[in-house]
């Protein structure tokens, strides 16, 4: 890794260290916004007791906690770069009754795992961060056992996802925020059809499968809708810092009329889709 991608690694690490209280806060409501996606990965590595699985970037433990409550007689090792996110993974873990999972802090570019050691691997949500994602993906790759089933989760094109896009436009409008360098990690870098195809193909994964989904999950109100992002989303806080108080309500006040236009007041949804993408090596 380069020092540039070891900069970025080294900087969404003491981010989502920081952002960690609010994941735990919000654990519940995001925990079932993921659910979907999550679920379909279960589904396609079709996960067998006795087995021993890795989910990569798993944040506060899912899809891997789900995983593990399939597999009693197997384990799940749970990784993600900041530690603060495993720990409360390890709460979710122990407070599940789950006693096959442990935890590792690691970066998914040097996997501190022999070669062919795992059944499965899951990662939801988490290549399109990964500062170099060819590097990420032939670790995985490595540490899969021949034969082994691979599912991971991005986020599709923006236009599909207005639980963002709702907040993000209106920073964007106002604050003329200069656009991340091409190729730069973000939420909509994996977004374009093929893309994680050609990546894990290019790492040597075959019978790949791609599925996009679209969700829907009811929140109540805008005032959710905005309390949710300043506690989770980092890079919008990141720019809302940037802004002074009345900016900052001017940006809340476009962002509930935009809520409002789609959505009754007290009857306020998450729109989002992603593409499921599923290989074997």
């Amino acid at each position: 890794m380069d020092a540039q991608s070891e900069q970025i690694r080294d900087q969404q690490k003491d981010s989502w260290n920081k952002f960690s209280a609010g994941w735990k806060k919000w654990d519940e409501l995001t925990m079932r916004f993921l659910k979907p996606f999550g679920d379909e990965m279960i589904n396609l590595i079709k996960p067998k007791d006795g087995e021993v699985i890795l989910d990569i970037a798993t944040g506060t433990g899912e899809p891997g906690l789900s995983i593990a409550a399939m597999i009693p007689n197997g384990k799940v090792i749970l990784t993600d770069l900041a530690d603060e996110m495993l720990k409360i993974a390890a709460d979710n873990a122990a407070n599940g009754g789950l006693k096959n999972v442990e935890t590792a802090v690691s970066d998914v570019s040097a996997l501190p795992f022999a070669d062919n050691t795992f059944d499965a691997v899951s990662c939801r949500m988490g290549f399109m961060f990964f500062p170099e994602m060819d590097l990420a993906a032939k670790e995985i790759m490595r540490v899969l056992k021949p034969g082994g089933r691979l599912a991971t989760a991005v986020w599709n094109v923006p236009e599909k996802n207005f639980w963002v896009t709702a907040i993000m436009s209106a920073i964007n409008k106002n604050m003329q925020l200069p656009p991340p360098p091409a190729g730069a990690p973000g939420m909509f870098r994996c977004a374009q059809p093929g893309t994680m195809a050609n990546l894990l193909k290019q790492a040597g994964a075959k019978s790949i499968q791609e599925k996009e989904m679209d969700e829907r999950l009811f929140i109540g109100t805008a005032d959710i809708y905005w309390n949710l992002h300043l506690e989770v989303g980092a890079p919008i806080v990141a720019a809302l810092g940037k802004a002074d108080d009345e900016l900052k309500a001017k940006i809340k006040k476009e962002v509930f009329e935009t809520l409002h236009q789609r959505y009754a007041p007290d009857n306020v949804f998450l729109d989002y889709s992603a593409t499921i993408i599923y290989g074997e090596k």
